[in-house]
């Protein structure tokens, strides 16, 4: 199949790119590169590589498409909160926008990269996909706005498959380190201690980045209208932070770095949830199965030995990222902002 990637620049989109041609697939990307086109260089050549918004491209962008995977837009908390017009705009408006446009063009196989954090707020317990969510934050709600937008669209010419991602963790070539476990593992190599907020007691649903790739070929693969209007939830396990902030001390104690723990207040956003993932095994036959042991060695074996500190510059994390981005066009004249649709 010849499938489209929207934010195939990102974070899991990188890897979704590389597992999509492993399965024999023609991809074609489309992101605004934010971060460039270093995370896609090592399949120059292989893809076809589109910058444009997600908001505003040219429809004939879908042209010889046969399936789409959407994971362009906002991704986490901090960002969505700094920007909740724009937020809005790129994983709410024009994911409906995108919707549409699939219609239109008998294109059906769809899959849709929401999160697991619309489950945030709910009170204890393991929740599955059939619980009555209420998102609280700015990001969450604009996932949950998109979920309904593709649920309404829903018909025998388009049939969408939402995943409602855990917290991601693990390599990717747009690494990432806002995520928890790859938070916890520059923080114990830079500062050589980790942080527990409120103690770390918070509950949280964590999935390997290459996990979540797969739970999406899996599902465009799947045959052809079987999946329509479904939700699957894509999570490993759930852990509290402070078991997570053990896995990565003891990993790095392994290798001789001592790594201290101690509590700290609680963060002004403040996730405590948990998901159950047996829908996705029962239907799809796939359950995530990359530990966060394995990933963490995994980082671990790709990061520069001599250079810890460059983990903190701020193209790995989102939020600063883009707030630079921003400074930096808006100080030039002539630029429209970075979190503009043109």
């Amino acid at each position: 199949m010849k499938i489209l990637v929207t934010g195939g620049g990102g974070y899991i989109g990188a890897v979704l790119c590389e597992r999509f041609l492993e399965a024999g697939h023609e991809v074609r990307v489309l992101d605004r590169l934010y971060w460039g086109r270093k995370p896609l260089e090592h399949l120059a050549g292989r893809i076809q590589i589109v910058q444009a918004d997600v908001r505003t491209f040219d429809a004939s962008l879908l042209d010889g498409i046969q399936a789409v995977v959407h994971l362009a837009g906002l991704s986490n908390d901090p960002t969505a909160e700094y920007k909740p017009d724009a937020n809005w705009e790129m994983n709410a408006v024009a994911t409906a926008r995108l919707a549409a446009l699939c219609r239109e063009r008998g294109i059906s196989r769809f899959t849709f990269g929401s999160s697991a954090s619309i489950y945030d707020g709910l009170g204890d317990g393991e929740f599955d996909e059939t619980a009555q969510v209420k998102p609280r934050g700015a990001y969450s709600q604009s996932k949950f706005e998109a979920e309904r937008k593709l649920l309404e669209a829903a018909d025998g010419r388009f049939a969408p498959v939402i995943l409602r991602q855990g917290t991601v963790y693990g390599y990717s070539p747009r690494m990432r380190f806002d995520l928890v476990v790859n938070t916890f593992i520059k923080d114990a190599l830079i500062r050589g201690k980790l942080f527990l907020h409120g103690g770390g007691w918070m509950w949280r649903p964590l999935v390997d980045v290459r996990d979540v790739a797969e739970a999406h070929l899996r599902c465009i693969e799947a045959p052809a209208g079987s999946l329509s209007g479904e939700i699957f939830n894509v999570v490993h396990d759930n852990f509290q932070i402070r078991q997570l902030a053990m896995l990565v001390a003891g990993s790095l104690s392994l290798r001789g770095k001592s790594v201290g723990l101690e509590d700290a207040p609680l963060p002004p956003i403040n996730r405590n949830y948990r998901c159950a993932n047996r829908k996705l095994r029962d239907r799809l036959g796939f359950a995530p199965r990359v530990t966060v042991l394995e990933s963490i060695e995994g980082i671990l074996r790709r990061l520069p030995a001599d250079n810890v500190t460059d983990l903190a510059h701020p193209r790995y994390y989102n939020i600063q990222w883009m707030t630079l981005l921003e400074e930096v066009q808006t100080s030039l004249n002539g630029f429209s902002s970075v979190w503009s649709a043109t």
